[in-house]
């Protein structure tokens, strides 16, 4: 895209000579009055101002006054003939960027431009990356301009004034925490406790221990009562995160802290009161575990007064680039860096990968090129070896369905970070950036020991 140059002279010759200047590199337009240069600056997009001081009616300092009033970011450049010092001194106070003589030299007056340009462009950038750190800030590191998230953005700023419950749904490392983080932020419980229970890490033995916390004697090692998460999160939000994990059992007594808004320790003999806001969430077909007998429907409906679903990064890979200025942002604070970002061609190769990991797995990728390179700015190959895709090219038959090539590329592309990561199951899911119960579940479905 070309910067828009405005060239204001009452000189038609002199138009002309920056008209032949200009034109290949710039789109140029022209005023030979102050009236009509007000009249392109109000309907033109325009980035640049160059502007004769000695024009008839209004002369250039005046305009120079209008246009700082009106559009304070615009700046001008101003072009004189005069040899009096006085009037660009005073041009130069009322905020015109620099001053350049006629006659002036060619080179000098396009290295002047390019420097206001690039001036311009930073601002702009800044611009960008503190809408950007805002709406991080906002909503706990969620972002998104695509339609998909901001549906997602007016549902939290919805819902987060009422106590509704939620259930998050979305792939894993789609930012599902992040939302449930905004809704209690933007409530007003926000000031409140907000407890997060990963239902997949804890062992059923267990869960009920740390949901409702005991009694003391209640069982061999119990020496003293244990407040549970939803005791500890009382007034405040709860988040139960991989609910679908849950087990029949629990699933029972969760619907009856639902019902009730009471809550029994174990070994207790009363039961205890709670106040709290539910969000819950999970990558499971819900459809498919209630029919399966592995999920109460009375319990999916009690959870789903509110659903959001958020997309994986595949469907709104138009944000990207966003998440990129972010996170480069972020690692070079974190990491003492002064990385300014990727070019075009790797940008390009990011938006054409699958992000099976989504959000977080793009993540993990800049923080990994960030930490181990030393580059300033990455390119197409640097993209490539990140995402291991300038190896061997997997040849698959083409006598294969869909399903069949799926299930193959999958197979050979976890063989390949496994072996990255020296078999450590663990070290693989965060390169992959899922959880490490949904790669193993992936490696069983697909035969991988």
């Amino acid at each position: 895209m070309k910067y828009t140059i405005l060239a204001v002279d009452d000189e038609s010759d002199m138009l002309k000579t920056f008209e032949s200047i200009l034109r290949k590199k710039y789109h140029l337009l022209s005023a030979q009055s102050a009236e009509e240069a007000l009249q392109k600056i109000e309907k033109e997009n325009i980035d640049l101002v160059l502007l004769d001081i000695r024009m008839p009616k209004m002369d250039g300092i005046e305009l120079l006054k209008i246009i700082k009033k009106n559009a304070q970011t615009l700046d001008v450049i101003m072009v004189s003939a005069s040899k009096d010092l006085s009037s660009a001194i005073e041009a130069m106070k009322i905020g015109a960027l620099d001053y350049i003589p006629k006659p002036f030299e060619v080179k000098e007056l396009l290295a002047i431009i390019e420097k206001a340009l690039e001036k311009r462009a930073l601002v702009r950038e800044n611009l960008y990356l503190k809408e950007v750190l805002a709406q991080a800030s906002s909503y706990c590191d969620l972002l998104g301009n695509s339609p998909l998230m901001k549906k997602v953005f007016e549902t939290i700023d919805t819902v987060a004034k009422t106590d509704s419950r939620i259930l998050v749904t979305g792939e894993s490392g789609t930012g599902k925490e992040l939302v449930a983080r905004a809704i209690h932020n933007k409530s007003p419980r926000a000031e409140k406790p907000f407890i997060v229970i990963n239902c997949a890490a804890i062992p059923d033995n267990l869960l009920e221990s740390e949901l409702f916390g005991y009694e003391r004697g209640a069982f061999t090692g119990a020496l003293e009562r244990k407040l549970g998460k939803f005791e500890l999160a009382d007034e405040g939000t709860i988040f139960l995160d991989e609910i679908g994990c849950m087990s029949m059992s629990m699933q029972a007594k969760l619907l009856r802290v639902i019902q009730d808004a009471v809550i029994d320790r174990i070994g207790g003999t009363t039961s205890v009161a709670v106040d709290i806001r539910l969000v819950a969430a999970t990558n499971i077909d819900f459809k498919k575990a209630i029919a399966e007998g592995r999920f109460r429907e009375d319990l999916f409906y009690r959870l789903n007064v509110i659903p959001i679903h958020l997309p994986s990064l595949r469907e709104r890979k138009e944000d990207i680039p966003l998440f990129l200025d972010y996170f480069i942002n972020k690692f070079n604070k974190e990491l003492n860096r002064c990385i300014h970002g990727f070019d075009q061609e790797a940008v390009i190769v990011l938006k054409n990968y699958d992000w099976p990991g989504n959000v977080r797995e793009l993540q993990n990728i800049v923080e990994r090129m960030a930490t181990l390179s030393s580059k300033l700015f990455f390119t197409k190959e640097d993209v490539e070896k990140a995402l291991n895709l300038s190896g061997t090219k997997v040849e698959l038959p083409v006598t294969l369905n869909f399903n069949q090539a799926v299930a193959n590329f999958e197979r050979e592309y976890l063989k390949n970070i496994l072996q990255e990561a020296g078999g450590n199951r663990s070290k693989a899911a965060r390169m992959l950036g899922i959880a490490r119960t949904t790669l193993i579940s992936k490696l069983d479905v697909l035969g991988l020991d």
